[in-house]
């Protein structure tokens, strides 16, 4: 006799690139893949599939100043509290956040396009290098020159032509814009959103950067023998 095949695992992230709860809840995403496989290596990877979500889907191409507009959404004593707490969550995790050095908040459309083009694991490592980019070195992602560099040095498979067709055109643009849509149209209102899916439909949600702890239950609750 055979011995029954690993249950399947697919995890649906619900992010936007310029959202450090999201960058965060990566992180912890991560750490709770790892534990899962060390807990059985003969199980299979699980497939992660980003889902676009934008924060502010009005703002120009160009972007806005980052420091004005949160200072507008916040609030300076709110917002230094946010993001005290947000440095000391992303420590652990590896995550330098260098909230003062960002000045652009940039549309984040063309990011988003150029994660759905990048395939299967591609898409965790472009996330990955746009998180870091952004939180970290401070770079400006409404910039197509900055954009297309992350998209190269990531090496996942996007080549000139392909990130050419994001960021010259409105064809892959415009299919990440209904996602996004058809995403709000489901009631999703706030990032990042994890949706665990195993055998038999199973399935887990959770809201929000809640840790490896309970992203790791979600998996082996959907993928338990029944």
């Amino acid at each position: 006799m055979n011995p029954p095949s690993p249950p399947v695992l697919q995890i649906d992230v619900v992010s936007d690139v310029v959202c450090p709860w999201c960058y965060l809840g990566k992180r912890q995403l991560d750490a709770a893949i790892e534990a899962y496989q060390r807990a059985d290596p003969s199980r299979i990877a699980p497939s992660v599939l980003w889902r676009p979500f934008q924060l502010n889907p009005d703002l120009p191409a160009a972007g806005i100043d980052r420091q004005a507009h949160m200072r507008r959404k916040f609030g300076d004593k709110a917002l230094a509290e946010a993001q005290a707490r947000l440095k000391a969550l992303g420590e652990p995790f590896g995550i330098a956040f260098d909230f003062p050095a960002i000045r652009v908040q940039p549309n984040t459309l063309k990011a988003h396009a150029l994660i759905e083009l990048a395939a299967g694991s591609h898409q965790s490592v472009l996330v990955e290098a746009l998180f870091e980019a952004f939180f970290v070195d401070a770079r400006n992602l409404a910039d197509d020159a900055t954009l297309r560099e992350i998209a190269l040095t990531a090496d996942v498979g996007l080549s000139d032509e392909l990130i050419d067709t994001v960021l010259s055109g409105d064809a892959v643009t415009r299919i990440v814009a209904a996602a996004d849509a058809e995403i709000r149209e489901y009631g999703v209102s706030g990032v990042p959103l994890f949706v665990v899916s195993g055998p038999d439909e199973r399935r887990e949600v959770l809201s929000g950067a809640q840790g490896t702890a309970a992203l790791l239950q979600a998996m082996e609750t959907v993928t338990a023998a029944g």
